[in-house]
Protein backbone atom coordinates (compact mmCIF):
# COMPACT_ATOMS: atom_id res chain seq x y z
CA UNK A 1 0.00 0.00 0.00
CA UNK A 2 1.36 3.40 -0.21
CA UNK A 3 0.40 6.28 2.16
CA UNK A 4 0.14 10.20 1.39
CA UNK A 5 -0.07 11.22 5.07
CA UNK A 6 2.80 13.32 4.51
CA UNK A 7 5.97 14.08 2.51
CA UNK A 8 8.23 12.36 5.29
CA UNK A 9 7.10 8.62 4.66
CA UNK A 10 10.53 7.41 2.65
CA UNK A 11 14.26 8.24 3.84
CA UNK A 12 15.94 9.67 0.62
CA UNK A 13 16.70 9.19 -2.93
CA UNK A 14 18.90 5.85 -3.28
CA UNK A 15 21.33 7.96 -5.74
CA UNK A 16 22.00 10.43 -2.61
CA UNK A 17 22.25 7.38 0.10
CA UNK A 18 24.86 6.13 -2.83
CA UNK A 19 26.87 8.86 -2.63
CA UNK A 20 27.22 9.51 1.13
CA UNK A 21 28.45 6.20 1.37
CA UNK A 22 31.05 6.53 -1.26
CA UNK A 23 32.18 9.96 0.15
CA UNK A 24 31.85 8.74 3.97
CA UNK A 25 35.80 8.55 4.46
CA UNK A 26 36.06 11.75 2.83
CA UNK A 27 37.52 14.81 4.84
CA UNK A 28 36.44 18.11 4.82
CA UNK A 29 35.88 21.67 6.25
CA UNK A 30 33.01 22.13 8.00
CA UNK A 31 30.05 24.84 8.08
CA UNK A 32 29.32 23.90 4.33
CA UNK A 33 32.56 25.81 3.21
CA UNK A 34 33.59 22.03 1.36
CA UNK A 35 33.99 21.64 -1.94
CA UNK A 36 30.44 19.61 -2.26
CA UNK A 37 28.93 22.58 -1.01
CA UNK A 38 30.93 24.65 -3.41
CA UNK A 39 29.70 22.22 -6.71
CA UNK A 40 25.92 22.09 -5.26
CA UNK A 41 25.99 26.07 -5.30
CA UNK A 42 27.08 26.26 -8.73
CA UNK A 43 24.66 23.87 -10.13
CA UNK A 44 21.85 26.04 -8.08
CA UNK A 45 23.03 29.07 -9.51
CA UNK A 46 23.23 27.81 -12.88
CA UNK A 47 19.64 26.20 -12.58
CA UNK A 48 18.04 29.38 -11.58
CA UNK A 49 20.19 31.39 -14.76
CA UNK A 50 21.23 33.74 -11.47
CA UNK A 51 25.06 33.80 -11.78
CA UNK A 52 25.39 36.35 -8.80
CA UNK A 53 23.12 34.86 -6.42
CA UNK A 54 24.13 34.02 -2.35
CA UNK A 55 23.07 29.96 -1.84
CA UNK A 56 23.04 28.76 1.59
CA UNK A 57 22.23 25.37 2.90
CA UNK A 58 19.76 25.50 6.46
CA UNK A 59 18.71 22.34 7.76
CA UNK A 60 15.05 22.35 7.66
CA UNK A 61 12.07 24.36 6.98
CA UNK A 62 11.15 25.81 10.41
CA UNK A 63 14.64 26.62 10.81
CA UNK A 64 15.00 28.70 7.29
CA UNK A 65 11.68 30.33 6.86
CA UNK A 66 12.92 32.00 10.71
CA UNK A 67 15.91 32.32 9.95
CA UNK A 68 15.65 34.28 6.50
CA UNK A 69 12.47 36.56 7.91
CA UNK A 70 14.94 37.43 11.15
CA UNK A 71 17.61 38.52 8.95
CA UNK A 72 15.55 40.87 6.67
CA UNK A 73 13.27 42.46 9.26
CA UNK A 74 13.68 45.68 11.17
CA UNK A 75 12.48 45.06 15.65
CA UNK A 76 9.04 47.01 14.63
CA UNK A 77 7.85 45.03 11.42
CA UNK A 78 5.72 42.07 10.56
CA UNK A 79 5.89 39.78 7.56
CA UNK A 80 2.55 40.16 5.69
CA UNK A 81 1.36 36.13 4.96
CA UNK A 82 -2.17 34.28 3.93
CA UNK A 83 -3.80 33.49 7.14
CA UNK A 84 -3.53 29.64 5.85
CA UNK A 85 -0.12 30.62 5.47
CA UNK A 86 2.97 27.67 6.77
CA UNK A 87 4.54 30.22 9.00
CA UNK A 88 1.18 31.38 10.70
CA UNK A 89 -0.79 28.05 10.80
CA UNK A 90 1.88 24.91 11.20
CA UNK A 91 5.29 26.46 12.66
CA UNK A 92 4.26 27.06 16.46
CA UNK A 93 4.59 29.85 16.77
CA UNK A 94 8.26 30.24 15.48
CA UNK A 95 8.36 33.44 13.53
CA UNK A 96 7.01 35.59 16.81
CA UNK A 97 9.75 33.61 18.93
CA UNK A 98 11.81 36.06 16.89
CA UNK A 99 9.79 39.08 18.10
CA UNK A 100 7.74 39.77 14.66
CA UNK A 101 4.22 38.98 14.36
CA UNK A 102 2.59 37.32 11.47
CA UNK A 103 0.70 39.88 9.56
CA UNK A 104 -2.83 38.24 8.33
CA UNK A 105 -4.65 38.75 5.38
CA UNK A 106 -7.87 36.64 4.11
CA UNK A 107 -7.48 33.89 1.23
CA UNK A 108 -10.15 31.38 0.10
CA UNK A 109 -7.46 29.92 -2.04
CA UNK A 110 -4.21 30.07 -0.32
CA UNK A 111 -3.28 32.91 -1.87
CA UNK A 112 -2.78 36.70 -1.38
CA UNK A 113 -2.86 39.44 -4.26
CA UNK A 114 -0.95 42.32 -5.51
CA UNK A 115 -4.12 44.29 -4.19
CA UNK A 116 -3.96 42.86 -0.95
CA UNK A 117 -0.61 44.02 -0.20
CA UNK A 118 -1.20 47.65 -1.73
CA UNK A 119 -4.35 48.08 0.46
CA UNK A 120 -2.70 46.82 3.77
CA UNK A 121 0.18 49.30 2.97
CA UNK A 122 -1.76 51.90 2.18
CA UNK A 123 -4.04 51.24 5.79
CA UNK A 124 -1.09 51.24 7.35
CA UNK A 125 0.48 54.46 6.20
CA UNK A 126 -2.21 56.66 6.42
CA UNK A 127 -3.92 54.77 9.78
CA UNK A 128 -3.49 58.04 12.42
CA UNK A 129 -2.13 55.31 15.09
CA UNK A 130 0.43 54.02 12.33
CA UNK A 131 2.93 54.73 14.39
CA UNK A 132 1.60 52.28 17.34
CA UNK A 133 1.38 49.26 14.34
CA UNK A 134 3.61 46.74 13.53
CA UNK A 135 4.84 47.83 10.50
CA UNK A 136 4.71 45.47 7.18
CA UNK A 137 8.35 45.09 6.53
CA UNK A 138 8.48 42.06 3.59
CA UNK A 139 5.79 39.86 1.86
CA UNK A 140 5.90 35.61 2.84
CA UNK A 141 4.14 33.15 0.44
CA UNK A 142 4.63 29.70 -0.40
CA UNK A 143 4.55 27.89 -4.30
CA UNK A 144 2.58 25.21 -3.80
CA UNK A 145 0.32 27.50 -0.93
CA UNK A 146 -0.65 25.61 2.19
CA UNK A 147 -3.66 24.35 0.74
CA UNK A 148 -1.73 23.56 -3.11
CA UNK A 149 -2.78 25.94 -5.32
CA UNK A 150 -0.04 27.34 -7.33
CA UNK A 151 0.60 31.08 -8.47
CA UNK A 152 0.34 31.66 -11.53
CA UNK A 153 3.29 33.92 -13.48
CA UNK A 154 1.14 36.54 -13.78
CA UNK A 155 0.21 36.50 -10.25
CA UNK A 156 3.73 36.43 -8.97
CA UNK A 157 4.57 39.05 -11.43
CA UNK A 158 1.86 41.32 -10.15
CA UNK A 159 2.87 40.95 -6.82
CA UNK A 160 6.59 41.53 -7.17
CA UNK A 161 5.63 44.20 -8.83
CA UNK A 162 3.72 45.92 -6.41
CA UNK A 163 6.29 44.44 -2.95
CA UNK A 164 8.98 46.34 -5.06
CA UNK A 165 7.49 49.47 -5.07
CA UNK A 166 6.48 49.79 -1.54
CA UNK A 167 10.29 48.18 -0.85
CA UNK A 168 9.03 44.87 0.13
CA UNK A 169 11.11 41.80 0.18
CA UNK A 170 9.31 39.11 -1.24
CA UNK A 171 10.13 35.87 0.31
CA UNK A 172 9.02 32.50 -1.29
CA UNK A 173 8.69 29.85 0.59
CA UNK A 174 9.76 26.62 -1.87
CA UNK A 175 9.84 23.60 0.82
CA UNK A 176 7.78 21.60 -2.12
CA UNK A 177 9.02 24.09 -4.61
CA UNK A 178 9.61 20.78 -6.72
CA UNK A 179 6.24 19.70 -6.60
CA UNK A 180 5.09 23.60 -7.68
CA UNK A 181 7.46 23.60 -10.72
CA UNK A 182 6.36 20.23 -12.12
CA UNK A 183 2.76 20.48 -11.94
CA UNK A 184 0.68 19.98 -14.64
CA UNK A 185 -1.27 23.44 -14.18
CA UNK A 186 2.46 25.66 -13.47
CA UNK A 187 3.32 27.92 -16.22
CA UNK A 188 6.72 29.08 -14.36
CA UNK A 189 10.27 27.66 -14.37
CA UNK A 190 12.91 28.20 -12.20
CA UNK A 191 14.49 30.89 -13.59
CA UNK A 192 11.67 32.98 -13.92
CA UNK A 193 10.70 32.64 -10.19
CA UNK A 194 14.05 33.49 -9.43
CA UNK A 195 13.67 36.26 -10.80
CA UNK A 196 9.92 37.00 -9.43
CA UNK A 197 11.76 37.33 -5.56
CA UNK A 198 14.12 38.60 -3.26
CA UNK A 199 14.92 35.22 -1.07
CA UNK A 200 13.40 31.83 -2.12
CA UNK A 201 14.31 28.17 -1.39
CA UNK A 202 14.62 24.71 -2.65
CA UNK A 203 13.25 22.01 -0.23
CA UNK A 204 15.44 18.95 -0.08
CA UNK A 205 13.62 17.58 2.91
CA UNK A 206 10.07 17.27 1.40
CA UNK A 207 11.58 16.32 -2.36
CA UNK A 208 14.22 13.32 -1.85
CA UNK A 209 16.79 14.73 0.71
CA UNK A 210 17.35 13.33 3.90
CA UNK A 211 16.99 17.10 5.43
CA UNK A 212 18.10 20.08 4.01
CA UNK A 213 17.14 22.94 2.44
CA UNK A 214 19.17 25.51 -0.10
CA UNK A 215 17.96 29.29 0.44
CA UNK A 216 18.72 31.61 -2.73
CA UNK A 217 19.51 35.64 -2.41
CA UNK A 218 18.96 36.14 -6.15
CA UNK A 219 20.06 39.63 -5.52
CA UNK A 220 22.86 38.98 -2.73
CA UNK A 221 22.19 38.10 0.98
CA UNK A 222 21.70 40.33 4.02
CA UNK A 223 24.87 41.49 6.26
CA UNK A 224 26.09 38.01 8.73
CA UNK A 225 23.50 36.34 7.00
CA UNK A 226 25.22 32.84 7.72
CA UNK A 227 25.85 34.49 11.32
CA UNK A 228 21.86 34.29 11.67
CA UNK A 229 22.00 30.77 10.09
CA UNK A 230 24.46 29.84 12.89
CA UNK A 231 22.29 31.78 15.59
CA UNK A 232 18.98 30.23 14.98
CA UNK A 233 20.62 26.59 14.59
CA UNK A 234 20.05 25.98 11.64
CA UNK A 235 24.07 25.57 10.35
CA UNK A 236 25.17 21.90 10.02
CA UNK A 237 28.28 21.09 11.79
CA UNK A 238 28.77 18.60 8.89
CA UNK A 239 27.89 21.04 6.18
CA UNK A 240 29.10 18.73 3.36
CA UNK A 241 26.46 16.19 3.89
CA UNK A 242 24.40 19.65 2.67
CA UNK A 243 26.29 20.16 -0.05
CA UNK A 244 26.63 15.99 -0.97
CA UNK A 245 22.69 15.99 -1.20
CA UNK A 246 21.65 18.75 -3.31
CA UNK A 247 25.00 18.30 -5.82
CA UNK A 248 23.14 14.50 -6.31
CA UNK A 249 19.69 16.01 -6.57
Amino acid sequence: MIYFNSDYLEGAHPALLEKLNETNMVQTVGYGEDEYCAAAREKIKAACQAPEADVHFLVGGTQTNTTVIAAILRPWQGVLSAVSGHINCHEAGAIESTGHKVITLPTTNGKITAQQVRDYVEWHKHDESTEHIVQPGMVYISHPTEGGTLYTKAELTELYGTCREYGLPLFIDGARLGYGLMADESDMTLPELARLCDVFYIGGTKVGALCGEAVVFPHGAPAHFMTMVKQQGALLAKGRLMGIQFDVL
